[in-house]
């Protein structure tokens, strides 16, 4: 582990970096909520959530449900904010700062094994959307997860889904965690930063950075799961990622709540699957496509696979999540997980 701080010297200033689209994404929230427009409406019942980054398109939904006026119909003031990474939108749920966070469904059985009961309430996703990039100066060597030891790998931020997945990847090829570096690079113009720079040989990040590594020709693709069928031969099955997840005793005591937002999610991931990338990226607030509306849909299109369409935990897919944590987290692995009490069905089938 040599450089340590170099790295965390390097992810501070990342996360520094990133706080600027943060801001932004926070500001589309607000201004949504706000002022009504696009469906944001002020009044209603205020419920808070934190995004593990907004204008990321694994969690289009959040946003996308709020400027279809889906919440505000269901008597709702949502209010969205936005952290760079997962883990840290886990955080403020778990610390009480927000009522729920939209997140990688992962997160529920982590923390489970720590103590806390927290359960995905609606599951947009059945594959991760996540792709494996590597810089095109390294693109030599670094062909396969094979590949990973010795080298310098992004992640969005450390505990993060892309940490889960990247050391899944390196244990199920034969290297083991200590044997290469997680350096956490945030998403967006950092992660490129960093991979134009050689402050990271590869790394695992999402559309529209995917988009805009591959437009710049700043690097290539490695491993693509924005499909089920790419979970299916990278992680074996499918994986359950971007989801509602919320505190079970939050849940259990605000039901009519949880429902309302469960009905407007599905409401929204119905919309999603007859509708194009075009209609989609024209929903969104006009600083998501950074200046260049053509990549942006095209980064959405690539990525609408993952997505289901009703909300419903796909079947198979808790126990492929299980299999992924337990193969590299100690803590899981020596664990005795009820993966009954880390999602429910319940509202998802009552929208319906």
């Amino acid at each position: 582990m040599r450089n340590t701080a170099r790295y965390a010297s390097l992810a501070a200033a990342g996360l520094l970096a990133l706080s600027s689209l943060t801001a932004c994404a926070n500001d589309a929230a607000s201004s949504t909520a706000d002022t009504g427009s696009d469906g944001g409406g002020g009044k209603g019942e205020t419920v808070k959530i934190m995004v593990g980054g907004l204008d990321k398109v694994i969690y289009l939904p959040a946003m996308l449900t709020q400027r279809l006026g889906y919440f505000q119909a269901e008597g709702l003031n949502v209010q969205l904010l936005s952290e760079p990474a997962g883990v840290q939108a886990e955080t403020a749920l778990v610390s009480g700062q927000v009522q729920g966070a939209v997140g990688f469904y992962d997160h529920t059985l982590d923390l489970q094994t720590k103590g806390k009961s927290v359960e995905s309430v609606v599951q947009f996703s059945h594959a991760p959307g996540e792709v494996e990039v590597v810089s095109n100066k390294a693109a030599g060597d670094l062909t396969s997860p094979n590949d990973f030891k010795g080298r310098k790998l992004g992640v969005t931020g450390l505990g993060s889904s892309t940490d889960f997945l990247t050391k899944y990847l390196a244990v199920k090829n034969g290297v083991q965690v200590n044997e290469f570096t997680p350096v956490a690079v945030g998403a967006g113009p950092t992660f490129i930063a960093a991979l134009q720079k050689g402050a990271i040989d590869g790394g695992m990040t999402t559309d529209p950075t995917v988009a805009t590594i591959l437009d710049k020709k700043a690097g290539k693709v490695l491993i693509d799961m924005r499909t089920p069928e790419g979970s299916q031969t990278a992680l074996g099955g499918p994986y359950p990622s971007s989801s509602l997840y919320m505190q079970t005793d939050w849940v259990n005591g605000h039901k009519d709540t949880v429902q309302k937002l469960v009905n407007a999610f599905v409401k929204t991931l119905k919309w999603m699957s007859t509708h194009s990338a075009d209609e989609i990226a024209a929903k969104m607030p006009a600083d998501y496509s950074q200046g260049n509306k053509t990549l942006y849909a095209q980064a959405i299109k690539s990525t609408l696979p993952m997505f289901t369409d009703d909300g419903v935990m796909p079947q198979g897919g808790p126990e492929t999540v299980e299999k992924v944590l337990k193969s590299f987290n100690p803590n899981i692995k020596n664990a005795k997980v009820d993966l009954s009490k880390t999602y429910t069905t319940e509202f998802v089938n009552a929208a319906k």
